[in-house]
């Protein structure tokens, strides 16, 4: 089998990369290891900045979300027992949309469906070959069967722990991360959310976050240590301790039931450079990792495979390297800024170990007060939130 572009996991990335050359006339299969059931059951983020959203409505892909998702204006930051709101549309005249990742990525596989497009669901044991030649090929095996495709191009968009990275060579790439000393323990509940917008909560206690993915559906967090259980957290200990993180009147407000989800989750920071190898391109997660506070990992796959279709659909229609050579340095530009961007938000809000001696967590408020007192401050906040437009 030969097609122009082989994508390694079906993901966000990978599904929506297959969609935007689909629409370009561009050949595309998409292999991933896990049933469609599988990948639709993860639970993640649900903050897509403007021009998410925007581009989501340009390629048909945004009906559903404007139906279903919430615009959100802005977004409260609680401390010192009060709470700041961060006004997004008064500040840049832009917004977010709350709107699931599961439901970006169920619409997604609905328009794959509705143009038979090509993906391979429990593709196990994927390997890649000469991606550093002009004729790369990619190897998988479904119901005991191998194939093999050929192809121009090799787009790895197959998570952190995928081949495609580890596929470049050790003296090739750089990587950079950062692990941080807690996790979130994070669950869903069908009960209405606590506020119209989300709350990102620093207290003595540590981090909380009262989020949402539809009126009677709440997604919340507590910083909680690494070496924790999901099991060491009943429901009750839950809802106690979120209640002691929140300021007072907020807490009172907060509607509790049976959790139907819950999760613990670590935060890193994590990039590898360079993003080409030849053939071979990284999007997505395989080529960054941000921790959720600042609600970029979604969008930052988004805006890779926007760039990844536009340089390939001028190499493939057009034959001009401009975009492929460029691919790399663009995208890394806007990563970076979202990882500073989700650095700050993790080390502004969260209660790190040896802040006991209190000079750590005075500069943590001082931070804050200078939001609360600057506008100027309170716009670069919300610039980085909204986020970057795509060009």
């Amino acid at each position: 089998m030969r097609t122009q572009v082989v994508i390694v996991g079906g993901g966000p990335a990978g599904s929506l990369l297959s969609h935007l050359l689909h629409r370009e006339g561009i050949e595309s299969i998409v292999l991933e290891r896990r049933s469609r059931d599988y990948v639709l059951s993860r639970i993640r983020a649900g903050v897509l900045e403007q021009a998410t959203a925007d581009l989501l409505r340009e390629v048909g892909l945004g009906e559903r979300m404007d139906r279903e998702g919430f615009a959100h204006d802005g977004t409260y930051l609680a401390y010192g027992g009060g709470q700041l709101h961060v006004d997004f549309a008064q500040l840049t005249g832009r917004n977010v949309m709350i709107y699931g990742q599961t439901q970006v990525q169920e619409d997604l596989y609905d328009a794959l469906a509705e143009r038979d497009g090509s993906i391979v669901f429990e593709a196990e044991d994927v390997a890649l070959h000469d991606v550093n030649s002009e004729a790369p090929s990619v190897t998988y095996t479904k119901d005991g069967q191998t194939h093999r495709v050929d192809t121009t191009w090799v787009i790895g968009c197959d998570g952190f722990h995928g081949v495609s990275r580890t596929s470049i060579p050790d003296d090739v790439l750089t990587t950079y991360e950062r692990v941080y000393p807690f996790g979130w323990l994070g669950i869903l509940s069908e009960t209405p959310p606590v506020n119209d917008e989300l709350i990102y909560a620093n207290s003595d206690r540590g981090f909380a976050l009262c989020s949402m993915r539809h009126a009677m559906l709440s997604r919340y967090y507590v910083q909680c240590p690494l070496d924790d259980a999901v099991e060491d957290w009943s429901d009750d200990r839950f809802w106690d301790e979120l209640r002691a993180r929140l300021p007072e009147d907020t807490a009172d407000r907060l509607v509790t039931g049976p959790s139907i989800e819950k999760s613990i989750a670590p935060l890193r920071s994590f990039v590898a450079e360079p993003l080409r190898y030849s053939r071979l391109m990284l999007a997505g997660d395989a080529a960054h990792i941000v921790p959720p506070t600042g609600a970029k990992g979604l969008n930052l796959a988004v805006s890779d495979v926007f760039y990844l279709a536009r340089a390939l659909t001028e190499n493939l229609r057009d034959g001009s390297n401009t975009g492929v050579d460029a691919y790399s340095e663009t995208a890394l530009r806007r990563v970076w800024r979202a990882v500073r961007f989700s650095w700050w938000m993790t080390t502004a809000m969260h209660r790190f170990p040896g802040q006991e001696d209190g000079f750590d967590r005075q500069i943590q408020l001082a931070e804050l007060q200078l939001l609360a007192d600057s506008e100027t401050a309170r716009r670069q906040m919300a610039e980085n939130y909204v986020g970057l437009p795509l060009t």
